[in-house]
C-alpha cells in the first residue's frame, strides 16, 4: 500500500530515521482506523516521490508506537510536522488536500 519511498518510524529508530536525517522529514502521525489518515496515504506516497532527495517523508503508527507522540503531545490524527536539522519546524493537524500538503512542505522546507 505504501510507496517504497515511505519511511517506517517506530519509536525505536525515531531518532535516527527522523531527528539525525540529512534532509528535512515530514512525519505523519496515523493510525489504521483514522478515516482521514487513510484519505492522505496516497498523497503522501505520491508526494513522496515528487520530493525524492529533498524531503523524506515517513509515517509512524500512534498504536504501535506511544513513545515519539507522546512526546510531541499528539491529541488529534492525522497530524504532521517536519523537522529540519533535528527540530520541529512546524506541524498541521487535520488531512489536507495534495495541493494543501504541498504547500505546508514548500513553506516549511
Amino acid at each position: 500500500m505504501s510507496s517504497a519511498h515511505i519511511v517506517h518510524v517506530t519509536d525505536a529508530n525515531f531518532a535516527e530515521a527522523v531527528l539525525q536525517s540529512p534532509n528535512p522529514v515530514l512525519l505523519d502521525f496515523w493510525a489504521e482506523w483514522c478515516g482521514p489518515c487513510k484519505a492522505i496515504g496516497p498523497i503522501l506516497d505520491e508526494l513522496s516521490g515528487e520530493y525524492q532527495g529533498t524531503l523524506t517523508i515517513a509515517k509512524i503508527n500512534v498504536d504501535e508506537n506511544q513513545t515519539v507522540p507522546a512526546q510531541f503531545g499528539i491529541r488529534g490524527i492525522p497530524t504532521m510536522m517536519i523537522f529540519k536539522g533535528g527540530q520541529k519546524v512546524a506541524q498541521q493537524v487535520g488531512a489536507l488536500p495534495k495541493s494543501g500538503i504541498k504547500a505546508f512542505i514548500d513553506k516549511s522546507i
